[in-house]
């Protein structure tokens, strides 16, 4: 049976909670907020809870869902060959609206779909959904709404479109907080299988804003960011071509999840 709980409440919010703790370990989804839009959540390690979640989604095993993590030391456990790039945007950015995809640790005992041995991993920066993934672990999850249609940003708004396929609805209310139509973005996510790192979609968090933190970062065309004319002159060498040769992204990366197949998706993505 289908329960939405007030979470702007707090004898509501613990209540929802708790019980979207057990619906979880039951192998079953439930909705709640997030820091971009609303999630659909499920256990990251049980294949019935992950096809539950694709199914109310309408979506395939080749478009696998993120998994989000209540804290960043939960990082090295679920992700291997992390790139010290990777790490500081994760130490300036999380919580927060970036998505990271990695190599996953070969010893996880999951199966989010079609993956090709990579995860891709967010930490958000929403207090009920922290609480909820501290109660629970790691949760595979994806934007609340059917694949296709517009990205939830209220439980009320998930629960027209996914109904009794949900256990329970934490309701928060509008998300993002204080937003408009317009503010809804997914988060961003930055390719991290492969060096230099590369935005493959781009959301809440702008580029530039992470350049400040990985100046090598490719764009999502794999492009790098522009030499200033001062720096990049030598003696008789033009500004252009003093730069590193760009590699293109389609030959940077490896066989894995990307955006632009929709095989990496994430709350507010499709």
């Amino acid at each position: 049976m289908t329960t939405t709980y007030d979470c702007t409440a707090a004898d509501q919010r613990a209540e929802g909670l708790e019980n979207a703790q057990r619906a979880i370990r039951q192998h079953k989804c439930v909705v709640f907020p997030t820091d971009t839009v609303y999630g659909i959540g499920a256990d990251a390690f049980s294949l019935q809870a992950v096809n539950m979640l694709l199914a109310s989604k309408g979506r395939s095993r080749k478009m696998p869902p993120p998994v989000l993590i209540p804290r960043l030391n939960a990082l090295d456990g679920l992700a291997t060959d992390v790139p010290p790039e990777a790490r500081k945007l994760a130490e300036a950015f999380w919580p927060g609206g970036l998505t990271m995809i990695f190599h996953a640790q070969p010893s996880l005992d999951w199966d989010l779909g079609e993956t090709k041995g990579t995860v891709a991993l967010r930490m958000p920066a929403d207090d009920v959904a922290q609480d909820l993934l501290t109660l629970t672990g790691p949760l595979a999850v994806s934007s609340a709404n059917r694949t296709g249609q517009p990205a939830a940003r209220t439980a009320a708004e998930a629960l027209t479109q996914l109904a009794e396929s949900v256990e329970v609805y934490l309701e928060g209310g509008l998300r993002p907080e204080g937003g408009t139509d317009m503010d809804a973005l997914p988060s961003t996510i930055v390719d991290a299988t492969a060096l230099p790192l590369r935005v493959v979609r781009q959301g809440a968090l702008a580029l530039e804003k992470l350049r400040e933190v990985v100046p090598g970062l490719l764009d999502i065309d794999g492009n790098a960011a522009d030499v200033p004319a001062a720096d990049a002159q030598t003696a008789d060498v033009p500004a252009a071509d003093a730069r590193p040769a760009e590699v293109p992204a389609a030959d940077a990366r490896p066989a894995g999840p990307a955006a632009g197949d929709g095989s990496v998706t994430g709350p507010g993505v499709e």
